[in-house]
């Protein structure tokens, strides 16, 4: 099984993903220990101090005037994970928590938080364990970090909460700990507040959105460009030298994509054959426009990601040189941007292919295809509901575009009075790209049956090669009405899981 090693210098999606979602283990790198000794050793030498150090010797948050002393300082930290352990709703998905709590190991990992080597350790066994905290969907405010997240994950370190062994079935924690030899941890001084202040959730969630968006901003060139074909319009918009002269990368990325799953089309050219038409509408001609600047986007959010997934998230942080300094680096504010930002550039996504399936159904301007694709228009209804179905996801997405950073609701007594609300950015993020699939899978659908109803015109080879797979996977062609939802879901498993690509790339060779 793949390995991870956790040094003091951050991490890479690639890592993130490895652990979430791949199971890889972890191990924590010499220097790592050795950072997290040296840290401890400043803690613990503050601790022993008769002045007060927030995090170390006092309370938290708008409590944080109280000096606590040393007799009452473990109860200080096993509280305070307690007691944040507040979430409440349904637990959200492994891959998350196993992200939230990789990440947070991460940040431990830097030296800056004080925390012993044991702890992370703990931290380590429990992901290598497969034992995963159960994490509800609501508490966290996306400020002083994902807390009621974390504090879960915190909490199962203790030997406390519910976890989710790596069968899948929910027990006590103690349980699980107890059975895979992993002794639980006593919190000290600072260690709980360090284990919980964090944007890690958040994260989490928008390295796995933007590697998942990497599949669907790539499958729907391809969707496009077999709309394109469908509704035998012109590859000439596509032409390199045309977006050269407005040198967005996304944009040119995009439009040589379409360009190469068109090669060798017998469709294409043919809008001026029996009803002349100078121009296709927006959502044909402008599709590398639209999915270029959403690929933009995703390159601004995949720089904020780097950038955070080589930062040192908590308060106080340890310095080089012995300082333990408050600061305000746990606000979501840089992360809770771009995934709002990212979800409006899904729903755009998913508007304009919606757009390009309607004009496919519609006979007055699909360009000599039946009515809605039946196979005896009236009698069948062919793909009429398919698109209703696609209409209420694309709502559903424009609803999810309504940015969740721009809201901000005060908290803590008014000392956590502006808050981020990137778990909840990022929580809505996950179900827009949920959707984004079932978008680009209808549309997939609606082309492809209709590229096989232009009877004497030849597919380009790569879109042959895509319905060749997509009917091998069980997404049915043309032919009187059946049960749909079944072709639905089959074609929304073939975007899904990458077999679109797969069966394109065949033949273009990898798409940009």
């Amino acid at each position: 099984m793949h390995t991870v090693v956790v040094g003091t210098s951050g991490t890479t999606a690639s890592d993130v993903l490895a652990v979430a979602r791949g199971g890889a283990r972890v191990e924590l790198s010499e220097e790592a220990v050795a950072a997290l000794a040296a840290a401890r050793e400043i803690v613990d030498a503050l601790a022993a101090k008769p002045d007060p150090v927030y995090g170390v010797s006092t309370g938290f948050g708008a409590l944080a005037t109280r000096h606590i002393s040393p007799e009452l300082r473990a109860q200080l930290q096993r509280n305070i994970v307690r007691s944040h352990a507040a979430g409440m709703g349904p637990a959200v998905e492994r891959e998350v928590v196993r992200a939230l709590m990789f990440l947070r190991l991460k940040t431990v990992c830097s030296g800056h938080t004080g925390v012993r080597p044991e702890v992370a350790q703990t931290m380590a066994d429990l992901l290598n364990a497969g034992i995963t905290p159960v994490v509800h969907e609501y508490g966290s405010l996306g400020c002083s970090g994902d807390l009621a997240p974390l504090s879960h994950c915190a909490l199962a370190l203790m030997g406390e909460g519910d976890a989710e062994g790596p069968d899948g079935v929910v027990r006590p924690a103690a349980e699980l700990l107890a059975a895979h030899g992993i002794q639980p941890v006593e919190l000290r001084e600072k260690e709980g507040l360090a284990l919980l202040n964090g944007t890690d959730g958040m994260l989490g969630m928008l390295v796995m959105a933007l590697a998942d968006l990497d599949t669907l901003y790539r499958s729907a060139d391809v969707t496009a460009a077999l709309s394109l074909e469908a509704l035998l319009g012109t590859d000439k918009v596509l032409a390199p030298e045309l977006h050269a002269i407005r040198p967005h990368p996304g944009q040119a990325a995009s439009a040589a994509n379409m360009l190469a799953v068109l090669k060798g089309s017998g469709l294409t050219g043919h809008h001026q054959d029996d009803a002349p038409r100078v121009q296709d509408a927006y959502s044909v001609r402008c599709a590398p426009q639209v999915a270029g600047a959403g690929r933009d986007t995703m390159s601004h959010a995949r720089l904020v990601a780097d950038r955070e997934l080589a930062s040192a998230v908590d308060n106080p942080v340890v310095l080089p040189d012995g300082r333990v300094e408050s600061n305000g680096n746990f606000h979501g504010a840089p992360v809770a941007y771009v995934l709002d930002f990212l979800a409006i550039a899904a729903a755009d996504l998913a508007s304009i292919a919606e757009r390009r399936t309607d004009r496919l159904l519609d006979k007055n301007r699909s360009h000599g295809l039946p009515p809605f694709l039946a196979d005896d228009a009236g009698v069948d209804s062919g793909l009429m509901i398919a698109q209703y179905t696609q209409a209420a996801l694309v709502s559903e997405l424009k609803r999810l575009a309504v940015p969740a950073s721009a809201d901000s609701i005060p908290s803590s007594a008014m000392q956590e009075d502006h808050v981020s609300m990137g778990w909840s950015a990022a929580r809505k993020l996950r179900t827009a790209v949920d959707n984004l699939t079932r978008v680009i899978a209808i549309e997939l659908y609606a082309a492809t049956r209709a590229v096989e109803l232009r009877e004497g015109l030849t597919p380009a080879p790569a879109s042959r090669a895509v319905i060749d797979a997509a009917r091998e996977a069980g997404v049915q062609g043309a032919g009187p009405d059946r049960f749909l939802a079944p072709d639905l879901a089959a074609a929304d498993a073939f975007v899904r899981d990458g077999r679109l690509l797969a069966a394109v790339e065949k033949v273009t060779g990898p798409l940009r």
